[in-house]
């Protein structure tokens, strides 16, 4: 049974029960009083221009409702509806018309700082390099999992998760929106020292439906800053080895690793970069299937390879971010230059930049622009490509 079924037999358990409609008082605090819900509208324009492939644009309006209960003998409940609207579905746009449950789970505050959810949810772990949600499309990706949480020591966090099915971005009828997996997800982190938090991983992909993103990965990560007066100084660090796992019919060792610098004063940051997906000799690359692809590599997303993240060759990106604040608007600039890591390609570079303003407590708009150019000709990813989004996102 999938976890998402089990969750509403659960639920439906829950409600039935003699034991609580015979206590309506404590139903009607949990699921009235004690409940929230909260309503999202996100409007979006999208533009996209691919040389000598075709240019395309968008509308799309996503409205999202969430309804969490309060808490019912340490037991709560969350439902989240995502319904998309849309001029049409472009092959170049990555959002769809489509209504679902994005979320749906029965949550447990247990003893010694232990939270356990049970159902379809939101799994974000670190930066999202290896595992998130893809939050910036439309259609969020989400996890049919079981998931356990425990601080019960100061300033350690423990996190594990079984995920049954990965609910991907893609629309129902395509036949790529959903992956049944068989993986676990292990990330501890400590932040009790005063200037480095330390993160620890294993993620053990099992994919039941794409034997090729099947992996076996184990890192580490250290962040950190150091405040001095008015400037702040911060840093990353990180190395990870991954493997092929359980069916990948593979057979491949290749390593991630990061470096990053930053400085930081007032409304002014900066920050400069290099991330290397490593690459097996030219036989397979370092893949992230998982995670949130869209803000690393470059926003004109030209690097998914098929929602691997890498292709055989691997890639190395050498980034700068800058970012400013000014009378409340959020204003961010990026450079990337891009190399394989095996075999000399140049796989070109990339420049971006967007506007933020959020307004009235409730509102935001956004500008987003990025643009693509001067890979070697003659593989997938060559064609010299310009984007633009224009958000409109109110929450209640």
């Amino acid at each position: 049974m999938k976890v998402h079924a089990l969750t509403l037999a659960v639920l439906a358990s829950l409600a039935s029960s003699t034991v609580f409609a015979e206590n309506v008082d404590p139903l009607k605090k949990a699921f009235i009083d004690d409940s929230a819900v909260k309503v999202q509208f996100r409007l979006r324009y999208e533009d996209v221009d691919v040389a000598n492939v075709d240019q395309q644009n968008q509308t799309t309006l996503r409205t999202r409702l969430n309804y969490k209960t309060g808490d019912l003998y340490n037991l709560f409940a969350v439902a989240e509806v995502d319904d998309v609207r849309s001029t049409d579905n472009e092959a170049l746009i990555g959002d769809y018309k489509y209504t679902q449950i994005n979320q749906g789970y029965i949550g447990y505050k247990g003893p010694a700082n232990t939270l356990a959810q049970l159902g379809r949810q939101r799994i974000i772990l670190d930066n999202q390099r290896f595992v998130g949600g893809v939050g910036f499309r439309q259609n969020e990706q989400t996890y049919d999992a079981f998931s356990a949480k425990n601080t019960a020591i100061e300033g350690l966090t423990a996190y594990y998760a079984y995920v049954a099915t990965v609910n991907r971005i893609f629309p129902e009828g395509s036949g790529k929106e959903e992956h049944d997996n068989e993986t676990h997800l292990i990330n501890v982190n400590y932040k009790g020292l005063e200037f480095v938090k330390l993160t620890g991983y294993a993620y053990l992909i099992d994919n039941q439906d794409v034997a090729a993103f099947s992996t076996d990965t184990y890192g580490v990560r250290a962040t950190g800053d150091v405040k001095l007066d008015a400037l702040k100084l911060s840093y990353e660090a990180e190395f990870a080895q991954q493997s092929e796992g359980s069916d990948n019919p593979a057979s491949y060792s290749a390593s991630y690793y990061k470096l990053g610098a930053g400085i930081n004063f007032d409304a002014f940051g900066a920050k400069i970069g290099y991330e290397v997906l490593g690459s097996d000799d030219g036989k397979a690359g370092f893949i992230t299937p998982l995670a949130t692809l869209h803000a690393f590599n470059g926003w004109t997303d030209k690097f998914l390879f098929g929602g691997k993240g890498n292709w055989e060759n691997g890639l190395v990106d050498t980034h700068l971010i800058v970012t400013a604040k000014l009378a409340g608007l959020k204003l961010l600039a990026k450079y990337h230059k891009f190399d394989s890591d095996y075999g000399d390609i140049d796989m070109g570079k990339e420049w971006g930049v967007s506007a933020t303003y959020p307004f009235a407590n409730h509102y935001s708009v956004g500008v987003k622009y990025a643009s693509f150019s001067g890979a070697d000709e003659g593989y997938g990813f060559s064609n010299d490509t310009d984007k633009l989004w224009l958000t409109f996102q109110a929450n209640y």
